[in-house]
């Protein structure tokens, strides 16, 4: 298998990204969701939320180098080819996932900067993107929070979607962006 894009499937590198930012998203929302299991305040709860921003903003990173790759790249046709409304309903579900992948943290940096607070990311701290403002601060929190529970359910379109063309449409999509099994 190359590393570049054909146009009968992904390469390596695309589908590497691809499953890597899988576990980076899943990883994200897990430390949200198991920051409750530990008293607030405490070093684990404390933990959690700062895995779950400097995960966050890795996803960002990434969403930025994989949408680059993105433009470069051609994309793969999916055999045989789907009807004219799931190819525009699969392409409103990727800016969708890719609106998440990069909106969800670029509002999280907004919230640190607007309660005045760096942005850990891996030792360092990234720079406030706009200054303290306690009012604006929460209002982000609260779009941030509801367009990530959106998320769950964007997520589970775009990953129920791969299933029922495999499993249903018997198209090449999904395969397309597994790894490529050796021939025996």
């Amino acid at each position: 298998m190359t590393w570049r894009n054909t146009t009968e499937r992904y390469g390596s590198w695309e589908i590497g990204i691809h499953w890597l930012m899988l576990l980076l998203i899943a990883a994200v929302y897990a430390c949200m969701e198991l920051r409750g299991i530990f008293p607030k305040g405490s070093g684990g709860y404390n933990g959690m939320k700062q895995w779950h921003f400097m995960l966050g903003m890795l996803v960002f990173w990434l969403a930025i180098v994989r949408l680059a790759a993105r433009c470069a790249m051609p994309r793969p046709r999916i055999q045989p080819p789907p009807p004219a409304w799931q190819e525009w309903l699969a392409s409103l579900v990727k800016v969708l996932m890719y609106a998440l992948m990069l909106g969800l943290p670029l509002a999280g940096w907004l919230m640190f900067s607007a309660s005045g607070k760096p942005v850990p990311f891996f030792g360092f701290d990234l720079p406030a993107l706009i200054g303290p403002n306690k009012e604006l601060g929460k209002q982000i929190k609260n779009v941030h929070e509801t367009v990530a529970n959106i998320g769950y359910w964007i997520i589970g379109l775009h990953a129920a979607a791969a299933l029922f063309h495999h499993y249903w449409m018997r198209d090449n999509t999904l395969l397309r962006m597994l790894p490529a099994r050796r021939k025996a």
